[in-house]
């Protein structure tokens, strides 16, 4: 367990990790529903569940991002800089996810826009597409990093060995989705959703149950540890 666990970062903790499975939950039942909409696997899928999905993975984002930095607030000292990795690359999942969702449902939508035959390689999740390379870059090679470097953090009890071992499997499943690209096949892409959505739902779960049987830990200034983090400027 972290040295130092505040009660305002177990509170933000539970809440984002809650949020999160919420949030996904929501994301992958919309996702399934669209996908049996579908006359054929080859279509997109339409409004108006396209516009629920970007809409829930742009509110998901900032809560993910949350999640990591009270991971990173839980981490040990000598496991910090693992974690703080952790935190960046989750920063720029979210960076680039909102940014690819936002201007998808928005500007696709745009006169200007939708009447341009080079609309499909801009603005589609139809491979290949500059959207789609951008969300692959978040979702197969940020996000499983993020994981990778997380992982470290947790060990011990069974529930962090838990965390930890299924961190590494998220984030192996998510890099396989890179295999798409490789191949050109966006079916193989979809292993990656395995890792990054199916897998990671469970260990958020997890994580909510662990911040919520963490005691908060604070240093004060009285303390020992407490005038040496101030001394450290923390």
């Amino acid at each position: 367990m972290a040295i130092y666990f505040s009660a305002t970062a177990r509170r933000l903790g539970i809440f984002s990790a809650v949020g999160v499975v919420v949030l996904g939950v929501a994301y992958a039942t919309t996702l399934i529903v669209g996908f049996l909409s579908l006359r054929s696997p080859e279509e997109p899928i339409r409004d108006p569940m396209f516009s629920i999905l970007e809409i829930l993975i742009i509110v998901m984002m900032p809560v993910m991002v949350a999640l990591m930095v009270v991971v990173h607030a839980w981490a040990p000292p000598h496991v910090k800089t693992f974690s703080l990795t952790a935190v960046v690359f989750m920063g720029l999942v979210a960076g680039v996810t909102c940014s690819v969702h936002f201007v998808i449902l928005t500007l696709s939508r745009q006169a200007a826009f939708a009447g341009q035959p080079v609309l499909p390689l801009l603005l589609s999740f139809k491979w290949p597409s500059v959207v789609y390379v951008l969300d692959i870059l978040a979702w197969d090679f940020f996000f499983p990093l993020s994981m990778l470097f997380a992982a470290p953090v947790f060990s011990g009890s069974r529930l962090t060995v838990s965390i930890r071992m299924l961190m590494i499997a998220s984030g192996v499943l998510a890099f396989a989705g890179l295999g798409g690209v490789v191949t050109g096949s966006m079916q193989l892409r979809n292993i990656g959703i395995v890792g990054y959505l199916g897998m990671f739902l469970v260990v958020v779960w997890l994580l909510a149950v662990l911040f919520s049987r963490t005691r908060p830990v604070a240093a004060d200034r009285g303390s020992p540890m407490g005038d040496e983090r101030l001394k450290a400027g923390e």
